[in-house]
Formats: C-alpha cells, structure tokens, sequence
C-alpha cells in the first residue's frame, strides 16, 4: 500500500475516533451553555417586564390621551385575565401557562408575571415572550469542533507519517534488496532453461534435465508472482486484443512439463478463435496460477481440465482438479494465508488473481468438495469479450 494513503487513511480514522470521544463533553458543554443562555434569556424578560410595568405606573388615567401600550422589537407581551384570557396581547401564539413563572418550550420564553388584582386595567398577568434561539451555542459549537478535528487531523498525519518514516526507509531498502535478489534469480533461471534447449536439440531427452526444467518453470511462476507484486501499484496494463484460445493453450503446453513430474495429464478442450480485450501480464498471472495451484494440490497420476467455453457474448474459462479440495474457500484469496503448509509457496498468488479479476469486473465461481477436488472459474463480460 501506498505509504501516503496509507497515513491518510489512519489520519482520517484516528480523527474519527477522537471525534467521537468528544461528542460526551461536547453534549454537556452544549447543555450547560442552552442553560446559560436561558437564565440570561430570562433575565432579559424580567427586564422588559419592569419597563412595560414602570410604564403603566407612569400612566394617569385622568389625563385624555388614551394609553400607548409598549411595543418592542425582539419581544411580545400582553395583558391577561384571572383565567388567561388575552384583554390585550401582541402575542400571536396561545398562551398554554396557566401560573406565574419563567417558561420555555418549542423555542420560545415566557414570563408570566402576576398583577396586583385591578391595578392595571383590570388585568391579573403580565406576559412576556420572545424567541429564543440557540443559533450562537451550536454555531460555536461547529467552529470549535472542526477546529479540534482539523488540528488533530493534521497532528495525526504528521505524526503517523514521522513515525513510518523509519519503516518507509527499510520498506524501500527491502524492496531494493528484493529487486536485485529477484534479478539475480531471474538470470540463472533463464540460462538454466537455455542451456536445457540447447542439450537437448542435439542429445536424447534426459529425464533428470526435464524435471530440472519443470522445477525452474515453477520458480519462474513464484518469480513472477513476486515481480507483479512489487510493480503493479507502480505500472499501468494496458489492454490490448488477445487470443485467448491459442494462449490458455500455450500456456498448459507450458505447464506440461510441471505436470509431468508428478505424472498428472492436464487436458484441455478449448473453443477456438475467443478473443478478449485484456492486458497480456494480467491474464498470464490469472492462467499460471491456476494452474500450478491445480498442480500442486492435485494427487499423483490425476487429471487436470481446463476448459473454455462461449456462452451468450461470454466466455468461460474454467480449471478442475482432482486434487484435495479447498477447506475454508472465504480464506484463500487473503495474502500469505496457505491451507497446507506442506505444499510449499508464498500464499500470494490467488491473493493477485483476486486483485485482477475484482478490477477487470471478471466473475470468479468456486465449485469445490474438500478431498475431491475444486473447479474455478472465470467469466469473462463484455466489454471484455469481443464478438464478430
């Protein structure tokens, strides 16, 4: 994995999680703030109440101008009688309170104030009210939180890309040691593979040199394998039009030789002239795989099918031994995992299959009975199919 997203995706889920750690203060900081702002809310209204009070003591009804009742602009008030009914009232939502007090709900505040009985206008409450919003609390709230969740984002990063940093330098050191022992391995294998051909153009088969050449092909296979791995982060496959037919048969012409030392037939019925749209390296590490897993888990003399069929614009390319089964199928595709430890390899082979054929959008279907034997295959979709 990429050390960056690798990082990035820690980051992100270490914010998360602090994130979250902080929704318990935060939901008490926010209850203890509504409750601030209410007491402050009603003091404002106890406020209002004293001017509207202190202007109907002002008032002498011998005088001939009419009362002007207070009006304001962020709250409402009226006049109410002994059983709530409104004698005069600016406020235009029913009044449910039925006795004195400070009063929220549904985002308004009322303070109902009880009059001295016919004092003024013959009204026995006073009642104030206003909106009241928790607008600044939650806004604050907002700013504060993602100012913490950016800062420890950040904080994670930093750190967690320090802290790789060690492990980036000796990730890249292996990968350099893995390179050059890779290459080295790769020159041998070829000049082994050569120097087998050359012998036997012009001597008789020699037994002991074919299964020296069988078990190079299987080193080239693990060879390959690795090489793939390192690189296919790095490198983009291309597509390009391939013969599927003549090389599935290439291949296990290939593979004949791998087979032979443990006098397996592999035996292939394949359709003729099906053509896909895929990138060469991919294919070759799908087939080769396959079947030198087929190989390798097959029992001694058995037998090997590998088919390929066309099916409705699709074409299926299908591998069944007869070998020892699969036991845990939901487990072969994780990296390193091996069922038998006996059978040798690096448990990353189907690992790479699996990688492929999820990308390519290739349908994968595993028949298999543990100690009978599997069956995989591949069904191959349009676009990836070509026709006609």
């Amino acid at each position: 994995m990429n050390d960056n997203l690798y990082a990035l995706k820690n980051a992100f889920w270490y914010t998360i999680l602090f994130a979250i750690l902080l929704l318990t203060p935060t939901y008490f900081y926010v209850t203890y703030m509504k409750y601030i702002t209410e007491i402050q809310y009603e003091f404002k209204l106890k406020k209002q109440s004293h001017l509207i009070l202190r202007s109907m003591e002002e008032f002498d009804s011998k005088e001939k101008e009419p009362f002007s009742y207070p009006r304001y602009r962020s709250f409402q008030s009226g006049l109410y009688d002994v059983h709530f009914t409104p004698l005069f009232t600016l406020i235009k939502r029913p009044i449910t309170i039925q006795k004195a007090g400070y009063y929220a709900e549904d985002g308004y505040a009322y303070l109902v104030v009880a009059l001295p009985e016919r004092r003024y206008f013959e009204a026995s409450y006073l009642v104030v009210a206003g909106e009241l919003s928790y607008v600044n609390i939650y806004r604050d709230i907002v700013i504060i939180l993602f100012g913490i969740t950016a800062l420890i984002f950040v904080l994670s990063l930093f750190f967690l890309d320090r802290f790789a940093l060690p492990f980036q330098r000796l990730n890249k050191r292996l990968d350099l040691f893995i390179k050059d022992s890779m290459h080295e391995i790769n020159t041998p294998l070829s000049i082994i593979n050569i120097n087998i051909d050359l012998y036997n153009r012009t001597n008789a088969t020699n037994k002991y040199l074919q299964r020296i050449k069988a078990a190079t092909k299987t080193l080239a296979t693990l060879y390959n394998d690795m090489d793939y791995l390192i690189k296919n982060e790095r490198l983009s496959f291309e597509y390009e039009v391939i013969d599927l037919s003549r090389y599935l048969q290439d291949r296990i012409d290939y593979f004949s030789e791998v087979a032979a030392l443990k006098n397996i037939t592999i035996e292939g019925r394949i359709a003729q002239e099906v053509k896909i749209l895929f990138n060469p390296t991919q294919l070759q590490r799908i087939i080769d795989n396959n079947l030198s897993n087929a190989i390798k888990y097959s029992h001694e003399e058995g037998n090997i099918e590998v088919s390929l069929l066309v099916e409705d614009r699709r074409c299926v390319m299908a591998f069944k031994d007869q070998g020892v089964g699969i036991q845990n199928v939901d487990q072969i595709f994780e990296r390193y995992y091996r069922e038998n430890q006996d059978k040798g390899g690096f448990g990353i082979g189907l690992n790479i299959v699996k990688s492929i054929i999820d990308k390519a959008g290739i349908e994968l279907t595993i028949d298999s009975e543990y100690g009978k034997g599997s069956t995989f295959s591949y069904t191959f979709i349009p676009p990836l199919t070509l026709f006609g």
